[in-house]
């Protein structure tokens, strides 16, 4: 889609957090208003006939637009967070990243097998979080599971989209 409003108000940071990164800034999108709508509005486009039930807002940054869109589409909102950090009864999924094991988990109570959802994340690099997250939403057997997001890096993660179970449709609105 690459939208010229979005692109126009992404910041890129080079050569962080290391020399060679070229770091999309999602947060500048965040604070331009027309910008924000953007993103919502073409979310909204994609998603409005999906059926979608439950959006699953990935720590952190995934929270913001899965908020906006959950009010657009009348669908609640479910946080997937890093362990500790919720205070019920959770189900867990870890995996590996380049330098060890993480782990993210949301409430045991918070899907059902007649959710049909819509994960979102800001970026798709490497792919490894957003597939643990559909691993950890699989075990609740939804009847459908979408994952959008913001950017996608695919220049630099050509075979990001590969981990992911071909039944998951995957969307993203800037790809790089």
């Amino acid at each position: 889609m690459n939208s010229k409003i979005l692109l126009d108000n992404l910041r890129c940071i080079p050569d962080w957090p290391i020399k060679g990164v070229n770091f999309r800034d999602v947060t500048t999108l965040f604070k331009s208003p027309e910008a924000l709508r953007e993103i919502t509005d073409e979310m909204y486009d994609i998603y409005k006939d999906k059926g979608i039930t439950k959006i699953v807002g990935i720590e952190s940054r995934g929270f913001v637009m899965s908020s906006a869109l959950a009010l657009r589409l009348g669908a609640g909102i479910v946080l997937c967070r890093k362990p500790g950090k919720l205070p019920c009864e959770t189900v867990q999924e870890s995996y590996a990243k380049e330098y060890g094991i993480d782990t993210i988990e949301i409430h045991k109570d918070a899907i059902n097998e007649n959710d049909v959802i819509l994960l979102h994340d800001d970026l798709l690099a490497t792919g490894g979080t957003m597939k643990a997250a559909c691993d950890l939403v699989k075990k609740f057997n939804p009847k459908r599971v979408y994952c959008n997001f913001i950017i996608e890096l695919h220049e630099e993660f050509p075979n990001s989209r590969d981990c992911f179970d071909k039944d998951i449709e995957i969307t993203s609105l800037l790809k790089f």
